[in-house]
């Protein structure tokens, strides 16, 4: 093997890509058991296309490199925000949200791509005004530019989806280095505008959010779901309950289990030694992406990864919370594990790029004090 080869196969992170290929077999089983005599195979089926979708995509990002899609940041930033645009016009309703573009008997939710999209505009824009970040001009120069997207995403109204758009924003702005005055201000802002924020939710957001603070209110009603999840996972105690044996999962009492709610399928039929062992994976996952983001060789890649790890930990602890009642319910699905084509494959890009910025590590002394 020539010494080209090994260097290549010494970069890449193996503990990342088998780390992934677990969870999404992991998924693959969940979902399995979450189906059962619903038209199993046919949710199989689609999970399986685009995890091996996923896969082919991994490999052609890790050989591209993602310093190519850094030069072409502003075509991506036009074609997401074109992307959502075309949500407003084209889009079908889901869940109270006008968040999906259906063709045919194919249907695909764009703001799951749009987020690689914002992540890699936003990372290079930031690269390329980091010296003068704390500088008031440039930095809601940075601000407006991040944020447009998240106002389209908002006029679909998807305000779980844009939740998290504004989490990973902040995230990348905060290691990039912006003055904490500015951090201060942010949440100042924050609660000043949250009488604002009230009045602008819907009946239906407004019950989550009633229903967080107490799900007995209307136990039959908005807060059935958390309930019913509750119990599913108490049920499983430590080894749970088996595959295909949960009766909340089994019998049609739980909600959404194969999708915002296939947590609490695994806690209620693998127990809590299940749930841990998702928890663990999530865990090396996340430790390998900081790692990467650390010594990445340039701050493009570096805040690029931080914004995918950002990402992905809100979704993890945002859905693994709410199905225990301990976050108000957003219907953000669970990475790798939830079902949904869309969402599966965008996580797969993202590990992608996560592993092409691994592969040119240098190790970059970034601080916050840059």
């Amino acid at each position: 093997m020539s010494n080209k080869r090994k260097g290549f196969w010494k970069r890449f992170d193996f503990t990342l890509f088998f780390t992934v290929i677990l969870l999404g077999i992991y998924g693959l089983i969940v979902l399995s058991s979450a189906t059962a005599g619903e038209g199993s195979m046919s949710y199989l089926k689609t999970q399986g296309i685009a995890f091996v979708l996923g896969l082919i995509a991994i490999a052609i990002l890790v050989f591209i490199g993602y310093e190519t899609f850094g030069k072409f940041y502003m075509v991506i930033y036009v074609f997401s925000n074109l992307l959502l645009i075309a949500v407003l016009f084209l889009g079908v309703e889901d869940k109270g949200a006008q968040s999906w573009i259906k063709l045919g008997s194919f249907s695909f939710q764009p703001s799951e791509f749009v987020k690689i999209g914002v992540i890699i505009s936003v990372a290079k824009f930031i690269e390329k005004n980091h010296e003068k970040i704390n500088q008031i001009f440039t930095l809601l120069k940075v601000l407006i530019f991040a944020f447009i997207p998240v106002g389209l995403i908002l006029l679909q109204p998807d305000f779980g989806t844009a939740i998290v758009f504004v989490f990973f924003i902040f995230v990348m702005l905060f290691v990039a280095g912006i003055d904490w005055k500015y951090i201060l201000y942010a949440a100042i802002a924050g609660i000043v505008s949250l009488p604002i924020l009230w009045f602008s939710f819907d009946i239906y957001q407004k019950n989550r959010i009633f229903d967080f603070l107490d799900p007995s209110r209307d136990a039959l009603g908005s807060g059935y779901q958390v309930i019913q999840s509750k119990i599913a996972i108490g049920s499983g105690q430590i080894f749970g309950m088996g595959l295909y044996n949960g009766n909340y999962t089994q019998f049609g009492f739980l909600p959404e289990k194969h999708t915002d709610f296939i947590f609490s399928v695994i806690g209620e039929e693998l127990g809590l030694i299940g749930g841990l062992a998702l928890i663990i994976l999530y865990f090396i996952m996340m430790y390998r992406l900081i790692k990467i983001a650390k010594n990445s060789k340039d701050i493009y890649g570096s805040v690029m990864v931080v914004g995918i790890a950002a990402m992905m930990m809100f979704h993890i602890l945002e859905n693994i919370g709410m199905t225990m009642g301990l976050m108000p319910v957003t219907g953000i699905p669970l990475p790798f594990i939830s079902n949904g084509g869309t969402f599966l494959l965008s996580n797969m890009i993202c590990i992608g790029l996560v592993l092409s910025v691994g592969m040119k590590r240098e190790g970059l002394s970034f601080s916050r004090d840059a």
